[in-house]
């Protein structure tokens, strides 16, 4: 983890187009990523190996500048990047076989999530109404939602399942005929899966300033006719929940069986209890809490600050302009250190190094060049300036604010209420999950359940572990309870705050 962090810091100084000793550094060279029983390998040609002269007439650039061998090795474009092996992952990832009857026995993860850009396969709400924001006085001319669905509503409307999308997700959950593609939790929903689709009618939509067809900033602004870019008002998680109520109202669903997310989609899920109380049935929150702390903030401000220091942002108006990638694959690698945790990259990494050579300032270890690799394979998929605005909206989450604790705040929250937490998560440390659960049962509900994971993978535990994560939904969905009864009164841990 620590080389982790002092690769970033020297990537802020050495991104793309440095300037070293007033030599523009060219990075000219033929690259691949390849994967072998070590993990991640970035191959180069073109550039010698340091200290060794390269042979006349062997330059594959022909306007060659000068060399500076310790920091010049070329970076891999979009162009030259090899797709992940098929079935990489999986041969990483061990114990994690599913008892499910919709996944092999030889699963051994969930799905990583998709971030391809979602084009088509999902429907759209449309509302004319002008949409009142929470901050400043904001207001969308109109709304749009893209959201697609799983399963058959029932004759009474009581068996929708409401699944929250998080930062980075879209509505494509699942496949389905219109999308055949994967979807970001692809193996939990589905027939006989953790959301079984055989019993419940499931929504997933694209959240508010998202850029999958939801209204976002690279949404063109009626009253314009351009693009919002960065005048697209700042949004909050309550104004996503209000938006999604209306989607809701179009489908003539009053009531929600459960309402489920994780990460951002776990502060939805809350929120939404909050909001409107009597349109929901149960809650399932994971790998969340029940307002943001400092340490979440301030990852969250270095990505933010790593797209906005990038000269091709401009001020957010980059649509038809050069593409603020640099900043981009920054602000992912930075991320993906908070998805993942120090005790799987250990077992997975350890000090493997990409290559016999004497070291560089370049990538050395594998754990470096699979921080490349995300950043590089994530960075056009992605609207920066929905990054930008959806994690402020993260920031800003408090579910507390307006009232004198956060007990309070949650005392609106009657229904029964599932915590899932993950020891080992950086980006929502345990403590955090452990604070939720113990305010919700101090404001007096008494159909609180706590669930506890002791998993290496991290934040990104529910988007792996289908015995774990997977069978504590399912069983908590499918569970006869009244709507206020006693369903699992366990004591949470103390609030044992341990920052990473």
């Amino acid at each position: 983890m620590a080389s982790a962090f002092r690769l970033l810091s020297r990537k802020l100084q050495l991104a793309n187009d440095v300037t070293v000793c007033g030599c523009r550094l060219l990075f000219c060279s033929q690259n691949k990523v390849s994967f072998s029983t070590g993990g991640y390998f970035l191959q180069t040609t073109g550039i010698p190996p340091a200290g060794k002269p390269k042979p006349s007439g062997s330059s594959n650039c022909s306007q060659q500048k000068e060399v500076f061998p310790q920091i010049d090795t070329p970076e891999y474009g979009d162009d030259q990047i090899t797709e992940i092996p098929e079935g990489l992952e999986s041969g990483m990832f061990k114990g994690l076989e599913s008892s499910f009857p919709c996944v092999s026995r030889n699963a051994l993860q969930g799905p990583e999530p998709d971030y391809d850009k979602i084009t088509t396969g999902y429907k759209t709400f449309v509302s004319k109404e002008p949409f009142h924001l929470m901050y400043n006085q904001g207001v969308l001319p109109e709304l749009e939602i893209a959201y697609e669905t799983w399963g058959q509503l029932n004759d009474d409307a009581s068996n929708a399942v409401l699944i929250h999308a998080g930062l980075s997700a879209s509505s494509h959950a699942k496949s389905h005929l219109d999308n055949p593609r994967p979807g970001w939790w692809e193996k939990f929903v589905g027939p006989g899966c953790a959301v079984d689709t055989s019993k419940f009618f499931v929504i997933c939509s694209n959240n508010l300033a998202g850029c999958y067809g939801t209204t976002g900033p690279s949404s063109i602004n009626p009253l314009t006719g351009k693009q919002f870019a960065s005048t697209f008002p700042i949004v909050s998680v309550e104004d996503m929940v209000r938006a999604q109520l209306r989607l809701l109202d179009a489908l003539g669903i009053e009531k929600l069986h459960a309402t489920v997310g994780s990460s951002l989609g776990g502060m939805l899920s809350l929120k939404l209890g909050g909001v409107s109380p009597e349109r929901v049935g149960r809650i399932v929150s994971i790998s969340s809490c029940g307002q943001s702390h400092p340490s979440s903030i301030a990852l969250r401000y270095l990505q933010r600050k790593c797209i906005m220091c990038d000269p091709h942002w401009n001020k957010g108006h980059y649509y038809d302009k050069v593409f603020p990638k640099t900043g981009m694959k920054l602000a992912r690698e930075i991320a993906t250190m908070t998805y993942r945790s120090g005790p799987e990259w250990d077992e997975r990494f350890g000090r493997k190094r990409i290559s016999d050579e004497d070291p560089s300032l370049c990538p050395t270890f594998v754990i470096e060049s699979y921080l490349d690799y995300q950043g590089e394979s994530f960075s056009t998929k992605f609207d920066p300036n929905s990054l930008l605005y959806i994690s402020k909206a993260m920031d800003m989450f408090d579910i507390s604010e307006g009232y004198e604790s956060l007990e309070e705040g949650l005392a609106r929250i009657t229904c029964p209420v599932m915590v899932i937490g993950v020891q080992t998560d950086i980006l929502f440390p345990i403590w955090q999950q452990r604070e939720l659960s113990a305010a919700l049962q101090k404001s007096g509900n008494e159909a609180v359940t706590y669930y506890e994971l002791n998993s290496i993978y991290g934040h990104d535990t529910f988007l792996l572990d289908l015995n774990g994560v997977g069978a504590g939904v399912k069983g908590f969905l499918e569970t006869r309870q009244k709507e206020s009864g006693w369903l699992n009164k366990h004591k949470p841990p103390s609030d044992d705050r341990k920052h990473f």
